[in-house]
C-alpha cells in the first residue's frame, strides 16, 4: 500500500500498486504456484514436506495448530517472503526482501507505557518466555485488493496484556514500529511520518484472534515479514498488523495510526475488511489471492464475521471505516 501526501502522488501511482507496478510478479507467482497452492492441502501442524514451504528444519519444531486456523491452503513460503508491503526497507514490492538484512533484531526490546500496572523496558526473551506458541493459519487480506493465506507462529495478545496488567483506564493499545534509518533505508524517505504507529481498541487487542506473531511457517519471522515481534489482526486490512514492534502503550484516549493521520478520507482507524465499503480510489468488493489467477469474493471482516462482528454491533461501519 503506497500513500504520499497528494503533492507527492504521481500519476502513475493513482492506480493500486499492486495493480499498476507488480502486473507482471502477480503473474510470475500465479504461473510458480497456482497449481501448488490450489493443490496443497491444509494440514495440521507444520506443512512439511510440501514444496511450498521452506526448506531444512523448522525453528519451531513440534507446533499444536490452533483451533482458529482456517482450512484453506496456504500461500507458498516464496511469496509470503518476497511479495511484502514495509515501507520501511522501500516502498516496491520487493523492497523488503531485498534490503532488510540491515535490520539487527537480537538484541530487541519492547518498551511498555501508559496504563499498564508493569511498565518497563523487557527484552524480546523475557517478553516471549512465559508463553505457549502455536501455528494459526489466517487469511490476510491487503487493502490493495490482494490476499494470502498464512500460517504464523505466535501467542494471543490477550495473554501479553493480562501480564502487563491494564488499569481501568486502558482503553487502547498502541504499537510503534522501530524508527532508525540507518537499519531501515527507507525512513531516510518522506514517504511516512515516521515512525510507523498503529492501534487498537482494547476489546479488539484482547479478542482471541489477535495474535503476535513470532514466526511464520514454522520459522523465525524473516526480518521483511516484521521480526522479530508484529502483530497479526486478521479481520483488518493488513496495514493494521504493524510490524518490528518496540513500543507498546495503552492509553485511554483513541491514539492516532499513522495511515489514519496521513489520508483519514482513504484510511480509517479501524480498517476492518469491509467488501460494502469501497476505497475512494477502487473497489474493495474482489481480491486476489496469491498463487491463483482468477479474483474471488471478498468477505465481510475476511470471513471472520462469526467471531468478530459482535465487536461492532451498533456502529455505523460505513462511518467508522
Amino acid at each position: 500500500m503506497l500513500i504520499k501526501r497528494p503533492n507527492a502522488i504521481r500519476p502513475s501511482e493513482i492506480t493500486p500498486e499492486s495493480v499498476y507496478r507488480e502486473r507482471r510478479r502477480f503473474l510470475k507467482l500465479g504461473a510458480a504456484g497456482a497449481i501448488g497452492a490450489l493443490a496443497l492441502p491444509a494440514q495440521a501442524g507444520l506443512f512439511g514436506g510440501s514444496d511450498e514451504g521452506p526448506p531444512g528444519k523448522p525453528d519451531f519444531p513440534g507446533l499444536k495448530q490452533s483451533r482458529f486456523s482456517v482450512d484453506e491452503p496456504a500461500t507458498s513460503w516464496e511469496s509470503v517472503t518476497t511479495y511484502n508491503n514495509f515501507y520501511e526497507f522501500g516502498t516496491g514490492k520487493e523492497d523488503p526482501a531485498e534490503n532488510a538484512h540491515t535490520l539487527v533484531t537480537d538484541p530487541w526490546s519492547v518498551a511498555v507505557a501508559g496504563e499498564v500496572e508493569k511498565p518497563g523496558n523487557y527484552a524480546f526473551e523475557d517478553l516471549l518466555k512465559p508463553h505457549t506458541l502455536e501455528e494459526r493459519v489466517y487469511r490476510m487480506r491487503c487493502v490493495e485488493g490482494w490476499s494470502m493465506v498464512i500460517p504464523w507462529v505466535g501467542f494471543p495478545l490477550a495473554d501479553l496484556i493480562r501480564r502487563l496488567g491494564p488499569t481501568s483506564r486502558a482503553q487502547y493499545v498502541e504499537f510503534t514500529t522501530l524508527h532508525d534509518p540507518q537499519q531501515m533505508p527507507g525512513q531516510r524517505r518522506a514517504v511516512l511520518d515516521w515512525p510507523y504507529v498503529e492501534a487498537l481498541r482494547i476489546d479488539e487487542a484482547m479478542h482471541p484472534l489477535t495474535l503476535m506473531a513470532v514466526g511464520l511457517y514454522g520459522r523465525e519471522l524473516p526480518n521483511q515479514n516484521g521480526a522479530p515481534l508484529r502483530l497479526v489482526v486478521p479481520w483488518k486490512y493488513g496495514f493494521k498488523s504493524i510490524k518490528s514492534i518496540v513500543r507498546i502503550r495503552l492509553t485511554e484516549k483513541q491514539p492516532q495510526n499513522t495511515w489514519n493521520e496521513m489520508a483519514p478520507h482513504e484510511y480509517g482507524f479501524y480498517a476492518n475488511v469491509n467488501p460494502a465499503v469501497s476505497h475512494p480510489r477502487w473497489s474493495q468488493a474482489r481480491e486476489r489471492r496469491i498463487g491463483e489467477f482468477l479474483k474471488r469474493d471478498t468477505l465481510p471482516f475476511n470471513g471472520y464475521a462469526e467471531q468478530v462482528a459482535h465487536l461492532y454491533r451498533g456502529m455505523d461501519l460505513k462511518r467508522f471505516y
